[in-house]
C-alpha cells in the first residue's frame, strides 16, 4: 500500500502572450492524492475518486466544476460532469509532475489548446 494524503491543489495560469505575469483569474483548484514526493497516486484516487474533485475558473465566465479522473494507460484529467459547459480535458504527463509550489505543469483544454499553469498552493484536507 502506498502512503498518500489528500491535498487541496491550486494552480495559476502561467506566463502568456496574453498574461505575461501570469493570471490569478484563470485556475483550476482540486483534489487529489498526493504521495510523500509530490505526485499523484493512483491508488489513493481509487480509493477516494469522489472526493477528487475540480473546479475550473476562465476569468468571467462560469466555473466548471467536476473531478479528476484517471484514465487507462495511465493518463490523468478533468471530467467535467457536475456543472458548467466545458469538455473533458486532459493534463500534459500530469503523472509524472510533482505538485509542489513553484512547478508548472500543462492541461489540453476541450478545444486541444494547451496551457502552462504553476503550482501556487498545495494544502492539507
Amino acid at each position: 500500500m502506498s502512503d498518500y494524503k489528500l491535498k487541496s491543489i491550486r494552480l495559476n495560469l502561467a506566463r502568456t502572450h496574453e498574461f505575461p505575469e501570469g493570471s490569478d483569474r484563470h485556475y483550476y483548484r482540486f483534489t487529489a492524492p498526493l504521495d510523500s514526493d509530490g505526485h499523484l497516486s493512483a491508488e489513493g484516487w481509487r480509493q477516494n475518486r469522489d472526493m477528487c474533485r475540480v473546479v475550473r475558473s476562465w476569468a468571467d465566465e462560469e466555473e466548471d466544476i467536476g473531478h479528476l479522473v484517471h484514465k487507462q494507460g495511465g493518463s490523468w484529467g478533468f471530467h467535467y460532469d457536475i456543472d458548467g459547459d466545458e469538455g473533458d480535458e486532459s493534463g500534459y504527463r500530469l503523472g509524472s509532475h510533482r505538485f509542489v509550489p513553484g512547478e508548472y505543469v500543462s492541461i489540453r483544454d476541450e478545444d486541444g489548446e494547451l496551457h502552462t499553469f504553476r503550482v501556487v498552493a498545495v494544502l492539507d484536507i
